[in-house]
C-alpha cells in the first residue's frame, strides 16, 4: 500500500494547548452564578481557571508572531474535569469554552490566518455523565444501552475503587469515572465515526486520539480514517503511542504517532549533564552520548516509511509529562539545544504552550499552570526570541521540513545531519558539550568539489575540499546551521 500522509504536516509547527489554562477572554460571559478559581491559581488545587477558546482566539497574533501554523488542542467537548477527558457529550464543546460558537469562531479566525486545528479525541472511554452509561445507572439491566458498555456485576460501584471493591464494569485504568466503551457493539461504532466524521465535517483539521492501542481493533481504526479521510483526504490522525508503533502506520490507519521515543532520544542528549532522574510514561530517561543518540535516531527513521518519517509529531514535553526545562534541570542550554533538534529533524515539531517563555513544572498536574499572560516579569524573552529564531529557520529552509536525511557524524558530545532537497542542502551540527569543538564532517557521494555551504545559525564559510568539510568549529551548548543551495 502506498502511504499518503498530509502535506501541510510536514510542513507545520504545533503548538499544544491546554484550554483551561492557556488563556480567558473578557468576550466570554457565563451565566450568573458561574465562579472559577484565579488565573495562577497552584495546578496541583485541581478546578477550572477559566481558560476559553475566545481566548485562544484573542492570542492568535501571538503565536503567528512566534511561527506557529498549527494548534493541537486537549479535549474541548462537555466533560466534568479541567482536563475534559471525562467527555459527557461528544457533539458539544464544553459551554465553560464558550461552546461550538466558538470553536467555529476559532476555525474561522485560524484559517484566516493559514493555522490549522486539532482535536484530541477520546474515544476508549467516556464518563459517568455520559447519556448512555447514565442510562444504565438509572435503570440498570434494564437499560437498551446496556451492552454499550462491558458489565461484570450488579449493582454497578461507580464511585468504588478500592482493591476490595473495584469498580464492576470496564473502565481505564481501573477509574470507575472513566467506564470503557464495548467497541464491538455496532451502536457505539456508529456513533463514534459519526463523531469522527462530524468534527472533521464542523471544519477542524484533523484528530489526536487519546490511548489508541486500548481500542485493540484495526477494523475500527481503519474505519475511522475512512471516514475521516473521505470529509477531507488531507486531515491528520494522530495516535498517542509512546512507543515503537508500526501496526499503526501502515497507511491505513494512522498518519503519525506523538513521537515520545524522539523526545526521549533528544532530552537524554542534548540535557545529559542535567538531566533528572524521571520516566514519563514509564520509560526512565537516560543520558545519551551521541552515539547512542545517533543509535536512537537511526532506529526511528528505520522504522518507519518516509511518509510517515515527515509527518510523526516531534514533541519534548506535554500535558501528560514534566516540562522539558525540569526534566532538563533548569538547562537553558540543554532546551535550547533540544529545540533546535526538534526545528532541523525531520517530522512536524510541537511546542507545549508556555515552553517559549521558560515555564517549568514538574509532572501532571503541575505541568498544567496557566499561562502567566498579565504578568511579563515571569516571562524569559530571550528564551521567547530564541524560539522565534529557531522556528523561523525551519520555515526559511525547506530542506529542513521536507529533505532528505543523512547522517554524517556521530562522536564525543557532537552530533551532525544533512537534509538534501533538490538544489539545497543543509548540515546541522549540534554540539552538547561544555566546549566549543572542532570538527572534519565527511560529506555525501552527492557533495561536489568546492561546494560552499554559509553559516545561517552561527556564522562559518565552509568549503567541500576531498569530499569533507575540513574543521568545522560549533560554540559550545549550541548548534551550526550551513545551507548551500548550488549543490
Amino acid at each position: 500500500m502506498a502511504i499518503h500522509t498530509p502535506d501541510w504536516v510536514k510542513h507545520a509547527v504545533f503548538y499544544q494547548i491546554f484550554p483551561d489554562r492557556f488563556a480567558r477572554s473578557p468576550r466570554l460571559r457565563h451565566p450568573a452564578g458561574i465562579h472559577f478559581k484565579a488565573w495562577g491559581s497552584p495546578p496541583e488545587e485541581q478546578g477550572f481557571q477559566g481558560g476559553d477558546l475566545l481566548g485562544v482566539v484573542d492570542r492568535l497574533d501571538y503565536l503567528r508572531d512566534l511561527g506557529v501554523t498549527a494548534l493541537y488542542l486537549t479535549p474541548i467537548f462537555t466533560a466534568a474535569a479541567n482536563h475534559r477527558y471525562h467527555t459527557y457529550d461528544y457533539y458539544e464543546v464544553d459551554p465553560l469554552l464558550g461552546g461550538n460558537t466558538a470553536l467555529r469562531e476559532l476555525l474561522d479566525q485560524a484559517h484566516a490566518r493559514d493555522m490549522r486545528v486539532v482535536l484530541d479525541g477520546a474515544f476508549n472511554h467516556a464518563s459517568r455523565g455520559f447519556w448512555a452509561f447514565h442510562h444504565i445507572l438509572e435503570n440498570g439491566a434494564n437499560s437498551p444501552y446496556l451492552d454499550w458498555f462491558i458489565i461484570h456485576g450488579w449493582p454497578l460501584r461507580p464511585y468504588s475503587s478500592d482493591a476490595e471493591h473495584p469498580p464492576n464494569y470496564a473502565c481505564w485504568w481501573g477509574l470507575p469515572a472513566l467506564p470503557k466503551f464495548n467497541i464491538y457493539n455496532a451502536g457505539v461504532r456508529d456513533y463514534l465515526l459519526d463523531v469522527a466524521r462530524y468534527w472533521i465535517t464542523f471544519g477542524s483539521d484533523g484528530w489526536r486520539l487519546d490511548v489508541p492501542t486500548e481500542i485493540d481493533d484495526d477494523s475500527f481504526w481503519q474505519a475511522f480514517r475512512q471516514v475521516v479521510k473521505t470529509v477531507n483526504p488531507e486531515a491528520y490522525v494522530c495516535g498517542e503511542i509512546w512507543y515503537p508503533a508500526q501496526r499503526w502506520l501502515l497507511g491505513d490507519q494512522f498518519d503519525a504517532v506523538m513521537n515520545y521515543p524522539f523526545s526521549r532520544a533528544a532530552l537524554g542528549f542534548c540535557g545529559g549533564h542535567t538531566l533528572r532522574r524521571y520516566k514519563p510514561g514509564n520509560y526512565e530517561l537516560k543520558p545519551l552520548s551521541a552515539r547512542g543518540f545517533a543509535r536512537q535516531i537511526d532506529l526511528l527513521q528505520a522504522q518507519y516509511d518516509w511518509e510517515v518519517n515527515q509527518a510523526q509529531l516531534n514533541l519534548l514535553d506535554s500535558h501528560d509529562t514534566a516540562r522539558a526545562l525540569w526534566i532538563m534541570g533548569e538547562d537553558k542550554s540543554a532546551l535550547r539545544l533540544c529545540v533546535l533538534c526538534q526545528m532541523t529533524m525531520p517530522g512536524a515539531p510541537c511546542i507545549y504552550y508556555g515552553d517559549e517563555i521558560g515555564m517549568s513544572a514538574a509532572q501532571d498536574p503541575s505541568c498544567r499552570a496557566a499561562f502567566p499572560w498579565h504578568d511579563e516579569r515571569q516571562w524569559d524573552l530571550d528564551l521567547l526570541a530564541f524560539y522565534r529564531r529557531a522556528i523561523a529557520l525551519r520555515q526559511r529552509y525547506p530542506t529542513l521540513r521536507t529533505g532528505t536525511f543523512q547522517p554524517l557524524y556521530a562522536r564525543v558530545g557532537v552530533y551532525a545531519f544533512a537534509r538534501i532537497l533538490d538544489r539545497q542542502w543543509a548540515v546541522v551540527i549540534l554540539n552538547a558539550q561544555a566546549t566549543a569543538v572542532t570538527v572534519q564532517l565527511e560529506m555525501p557521494e552527492l557533495s561536489r568539489e568546492g561546494q560552499v555551504f554559509e553559516g545561517v545559525w552561527n556564522s562559518g564559510r565552509y568549503v567541500v575540499s576531498r569530499q569533507a568539510l575540513q574543521r568545522v568549529t560549533v560554540p559550545a551548548r549550541d548548534a551550526l546551521v550551513l545551507v548551500s543551495d548550488a549543490a
